[in-house]
């Protein structure tokens, strides 16, 4: 178990701030790896790790988020959460930004009226692939939103996934080919484009893609 997961550990800087983390343990064999969105999650995911055998990388932010899940959830390893039933677009988050995935959700729907459909894909690996393809099948353009590099991490493993079984398009929100640096949270939010109006944004962008 891993804390300080991506930028908002905030001050502490870039030397901190584990960006790439999830791209490096992607590849090592038989590492389940884990990002939970919030503290119900987290408190199952820690439960089924001590059950289960062999290696986990479990993902934690520095602070907390806001309780997203419902007192019924149940963490399922391998398995994502759909939170939010949809049909003109796929938002898949992990971690602290499911949270924001679910806030764009609404957006777009307050503004235009479009249905987005909520993953949550706490268990990057194994990536549960059934769900991800039967949710690009039904909205034809997915938008992947983490809190970590968009290269090897969350993004990389939906676009893996997809292109072998339902090419869709696919845009990724997350930061950029950067490092880290100091400062609040929040401020860090904004600065990389990990904000509501990115995912909103994106999500349109993504619409506009599909065939």
């Amino acid at each position: 178990m891993v804390t300080h997961g991506g930028i908002t550990v905030g001050e502490d800087g870039g030397s901190h701030q584990a960006v790439e983390d999830l791209a490096t343990t992607r590849v090592i064999p038989n590492l389940r790896v884990v990002v939970p969105a919030d503290g119900l999650e987290t408190a199952q995911v820690i439960e089924t790790i001590a059950r289960e055998q062999g290696p986990f990388y479990v993902r934690l932010p520095r602070g907390s988020g806001p309780d997203i899940h419902p007192a019924d959830y149940r963490f399922q390893l391998g398995r994502a959460a759909r939170l939010r039933e949809g049909v003109d677009v796929t938002l898949a988050a992990c971690g602290l930004m499911v949270d924001l995935a679910l806030r764009a959700a609404e957006r777009l729907h307050a503004e235009g009226g479009l249905e987005a459909e909520v993953l949550n894909l706490s268990t990057l690996k194994p990536l549960d692939t059934a769900t991800l393809e039967q949710a690009a099948q039904k909205t034809g353009a997915v938008v992947t939103v983490e809190e970590h590099s968009v290269i090897g991490g969350l993004g990389s493993a939906v676009c893996e996934a997809l292109s072998g079984c339902c090419p869709v398009p696919v845009l990724r929100v997350g930061i950029e080919d950067r490092f880290g640096q100091s400062g609040s949270a929040d401020e860090l939010l904004e600065h990389y484009g990990l904000t509501l109006e990115a995912v909103v944004a994106r999500a349109k962008e993504a619409l506009s893609l599909k065939r």
